[in-house]
């Protein structure tokens, strides 16, 4: 008994997962009649046709790769700062480093509409607004907490036999960070990348406030503004989500046990 409980709380947890996505992954597929029934029941007459009206009707080829772009370059910028920044903290004699670490950790309470005013006016003096520069300085400031919180804990968790004994062989601070620490902390900074580009793909109040044309805008902004005057067209929007989720699950399930390690490393001593 005990045992079909189990699968019976799995089985709705999934459900309750991965409900969304069949929502509208069965709704992408509906031509425009027969979206007047909820839920989605299994459309009557299944079509591609709001696939490719995603892309014939909107420039939205354009807007993945302003997303790719502004996620992957988010992406190295934090890493890059955030693994320097958690050696720092994790490896080096540095006075202050939890002060230091619970100003940086602070950075993350402010919630986003609290900041996106002074940030859009500092924005628009660098004449920056509407490039994909703009977000990616806000989004490398607003993932580098994770990145750094994660990436010192996994550092911590390296012994630190193996960073003193890089320095006798004859590294300096950054010969070892880079020869020895960096590669061994591989499984974390994995696990960070994924969580930086996801939230990079995912960002809108940013992104809907500091770009205006296509040129620079992002997947979320672009099918927010798919609704005409008079309709909303739900199953391109359907479809539109479809193909941006898949990229990201397929990314995931690649790296999932580069990712577990790394969200799991140092939870357990031993």
């Amino acid at each position: 008994m005990g045992v079909v409980v189990r699968l019976f709380a799995v089985a709705l947890i999934v459900l309750y997962c991965v409900g969304p996505f069949i929502w509208q992954f069965i709704t992408s597929l509906k031509p425009s009649h027969e979206l007047t029934t909820l839920p989605p029941l299994l459309p009557e007459d299944p079509t591609l046709e709001n696939y490719l009206s995603v892309f014939r009707t909107h420039p939205f080829g354009r807007i993945i790769l302003n997303s790719t772009i502004v996620a992957s370059l988010t992406t190295v910028l934090s890493l890059a700062i955030g693994s320097l920044s958690a050696y720092a903290l994790a490896k080096l004699n540095i006075r202050g480093k939890a002060l230091f670490l619970a100003f940086v950790l602070s950075v993350s309470m402010f919630p986003p509409i609290a900041t996106v005013s002074p940030l859009y006016l500092i924005i628009r003096l660098l004449g920056l607004r509407d490039t994909w520069w703009a977000l990616v300085m806000t989004y490398t400031t607003f993932s580098l907490p994770l990145t750094i919180w994660i990436l010192t804990n996994f550092f911590r968790a390296i012994p630190n036999e193996i960073y003193l004994a890089a320095l006798v062989d004859g590294c300096t601070p950054f010969q070892a960070f880079r020869r020895v620490l960096l590669p061994l902390a591989l499984p974390g900074i994995s696990a960070t990348a994924i969580l930086v580009f996801i939230f990079s793909w995912n960002e809108f109040l940013f992104a809907l406030t500091f770009t205006s044309t296509v040129k620079s805008r992002t997947i979320p902004v672009g099918i927010a503004l798919f609704p005409g005057i008079h309709e909303i067209p739900w199953a391109e929007i359907s479809a539109a989500s479809v193909i941006v989720t898949i990229p990201i699950v397929v990314v995931v399930f690649m790296f999932q046990r580069r990712i577990i390690e790394g969200l799991t490393a140092g939870a357990v001593k031993g």
